[in-house]
């Protein structure tokens, strides 16, 4: 188990003070709402060169003028990414020139109405897993060319479902919203465990965390009731603790920049430590056997390689 000496109450900035980041290039998907803005904070506060890859460019800009003043870093820029649209995606990856150091899967929808992309996939599967998937198997070359950390920002929420290779996008079995978000951040694990399989001899280390429960726009499809009806379902009791964004962000800089990872992929951390296997009693901590097996994750990876080919093919 690997351990760091920070914790629950560590902030992304507390992290950054420990490392330099200097002469590194990063890119934050979602980098500008919620964690995603502290967490590119925390990585131009070391020293990085810094890539918000937002669907909203005015938003995103106003994040950058913002951040830049306060970081006094001037290597903040932005760019569009719509994961949910895999055109959007490979455009991207494309224009992408150079070394890339840090890519932060940060980006992401939660319990979303059932709702379907142009390719017909379910809306969280499509954005949270094939949108990262497609983007970072873009920008292999540039994350090979001198070895690079990629971060899968995931939730406990994975231990609300496996992957269900049967049924992915919900053709056939009833939607469940909850469900559907939690096999989308099983996936994002799974990711890291498969790539670690092929990529170690490229130099890339992946790894996934859960950044824990806070209060950002990533709820924005579910109303008070609902929220609170999450909390109750899950086990979690009135005392639950929540983080500040600024906490939330910190176990992505221990995973982006932490000495401890050198070498390291297909783990999954929360509160800025190595996570412990699940007990199966909780929803809301530990990491469960699933979401590390790597028979599922070798299914994942040849799954979603088949379903982006026959896509190019059509």
């Amino acid at each position: 188990m690997i351990t760091t000496g920070f914790g629950f109450d560590t902030t992304a900035l507390q992290v950054a003070a420990t490392t330099d980041l200097t002469g590194r290039r990063a890119i934050v998907t979602g980098g500008a709402s919620g964690i995603g803005v502290e967490t590119v904070r925390a990585l131009a506060t070391a020293g990085a060169e810094v890539t918000i890859a937002a669907r909203d460019l005015d938003a995103a800009q106003r994040v950058a003028a913002s951040l830049s003043r306060s970081t006094a870093n001037k290597h903040i820029s932005v760019a569009h990414l719509d994961l949910a649209s895999q055109s959007s995606v490979k455009a991207f990856a494309r224009t992408w020139d150079g070394p890339l150091h840090l890519l932060v899967n940060n980006a992401g929808v939660m319990a979303t109405p059932l709702t379907r992309t142009q390719e017909g996939w379910e809306l969280q599967f499509a954005t949270n897993h094939f949108g990262h998937f497609t983007l970072t198997q873009g920008l292999f070359n540039s994350l090979r060319a001198e070895g690079a950390r990629v971060v899968n920002v995931s939730s406990s929420a994975h231990l609300m479902s496996e992957v269900v290779f049967d049924d992915i996008h919900y053709t056939h079995r009833p939607y469940d919203r909850w469900q559907a978000y939690g096999q989308s951040k099983t996936a994002n694990i799974l990711f890291g465990v498969e790539a670690g399989r092929r990529w170690a001899s490229e130099g890339i280390t992946m790894n996934a965390l859960m950044p824990g429960s806070i209060a950002t726009n990533l709820q924005r499809h579910l109303t008070k009731e609902e929220l609170q009806d999450r909390i109750r379902q899950s086990g979690a009791t009135a005392t639950r603790r929540v983080k500040t964004p600024e906490q939330g962000a910190a176990t992505t800089l221990v995973v982006a920049a932490s000495p401890a990872l050198e070498g390291i992929s297909g783990r999954y951390f929360e509160d800025c430590n190595e996570a412990a296997p699940s007990d199966g009693t909780s929803h809301l901590n530990g990491v469960a056997p699933y979401a590390q097996d790597p028979e599922a994750a070798a299914h994942l990876w040849k799954v979603s390689e088949e379903i982006l080919w026959s896509l190019r093919a059509a």
